[in-house]
């Protein structure tokens, strides 16, 4: 049995002014049905519903206004689905409507809640059809026209592949509606030999998202050994044929998987409080022999966050060596508790903070970049 994710970019479900393609809907809806037919399963995330409720309340384009924009989601979220709704049980097909924050994602409670219920949706051959919750997101708690969003559902359920579908080809050395030398990248099985090339920003007018957060959202679901394609939804062709197993589009190859779930988890949904420095003693520690953090080896605390949040790690560069990220982890200490003992070994922390455990991040609670 076969398990895809499916995610509908903003151009993929409406044109520019808003309307929605019913052709390229009907067509993943095809291939969804397909694959539900021969006792696989799929999972599809869709944008759209700002751009829905804009074509519905007569808007000329797309809102600023984060109260604008959630208002906008409302209006077109239940629209939206109507039409997922229909199309999938015209062809046999029961689906579900499931909305998803970032909160959902971050908080580890919300997020194990999140996989049983589509793991019963799934197991009650019930197609999901999932979106961000706008109505309740903010600025600082959205995913990048949910590429993040469909990445983060596919290593929640274990998926054999993630297809991103487009209004392009795929990955190009750089942006080709700006430069016409620009070659489509078939394969990428090093993500560090995409550095240098002009990955931007650039969206569609309805949308959010971009070329650089489809390549975040691949580096994140082949990370947890998931096969990752950018393609054209446009092409009535495109989709079909990845599902067949043929070449369209841009495909990352899946990875070796690193990380068990919870630390894949961490690494790419809890977002972090605050940074820890630490020294190259403690980071060589950390990465070289998967040891604890431990607060002798913290030099400084930047930000406010509590015990139990995420925190990002850095080496501070001296001593020959250079600085930089090293990993991520749930700190066992408060802000400013670690301030008050950075820097102490651990028989003065306890005699501090006697109630303290000895590790600021204990190695099972760590992931390194």
């Amino acid at each position: 049995m076969k398990r895809v994710v499916i995610k509908l970019g903003s151009s993929v479900v409406a044109d520019a002014d808003g309307e929605l393609r019913e052709d390229a809907l009907a067509r993943v809806c095809d291939a969804a049905a397909q694959l539900h037919g021969r006792g696989d399963e799929s999972i599809l995330v869709t944008s759209g519903a700002i751009a829905r409720g804009m074509r519905t309340m007569g808007l000329p384009q797309r809102p600023s206004a984060i109260g604008e924009l959630q208002a906008a989601s409302a209006v077109g979220q239940g629209k939206l689905y109507r039409v997922y709704d229909e199309l999938l049980r015209a062809r046999g097909v029961t689906s579900a409507q499931v909305l998803l924050t970032f909160f959902d994602m971050s908080a580890r409670t919300h997020y194990l809640n999140a996989r049983q219920t589509l793991a019963t949706l799934l197991a009650w051959r019930v197609l999901p059809v999932i979106n961000e919750n706008d109505t309740t997101a903010t600025d600082e708690i959205s995913f990048g026209d949910n590429d993040f969003l469909a990445a983060q559902v596919a290593v929640l359920i274990g998926a054999d592949e993630l297809i991103l579908l487009t209004d392009i080809e795929g990955l190009f050395t750089a942006d080709p509606r700006l430069r016409p030398d620009a070659r489509l990248i078939a394969d990428v099985t090093e993500f560090a030999a995409l550095e240098e090339l002009e990955i931007g920003h650039t969206t569609s007018p309805l949308g959010s998202g971009g070329m650089r957060s489809k390549v975040v959202a691949a580096d994140m679901a082949t990370a947890a050994g998931i096969a990752t394609t950018i393609c054209n939804g446009l092409d009535g062709d495109a989709l079909r044929t990845v599902l067949t197993g043929g070449r369209a589009g841009t495909r990352f190859q899946a990875r070796e998987a690193r990380y068990s779930s919870f630390k894949l988890w961490l690494k790419y949904a809890r977002p972090a409080r605050g940074t820890l420095t630490i020294d190259a003693g403690a980071a060589r520690a950390v990465r070289e022999g998967s040891a604890s953090l431990l607060p002798v080896g913290v030099i400084a605390v930047d930000g406010e966050f509590d015990a139990g949040d995420a925190v990002d790690i850095a080496v501070r560069a001296g001593d020959g060596a250079a600085g930089g990220a090293v990993g991520k982890g749930i700190c066992n200490y408060s802000a400013p508790e670690l301030r008050q003992v950075m820097g102490m070994q651990s028989a003065a922390v306890r005699t501090l903070l006697p109630r303290a455990t000895d590790e600021a991040v204990h190695r099972d609670y760590l992931v390194l970049d």
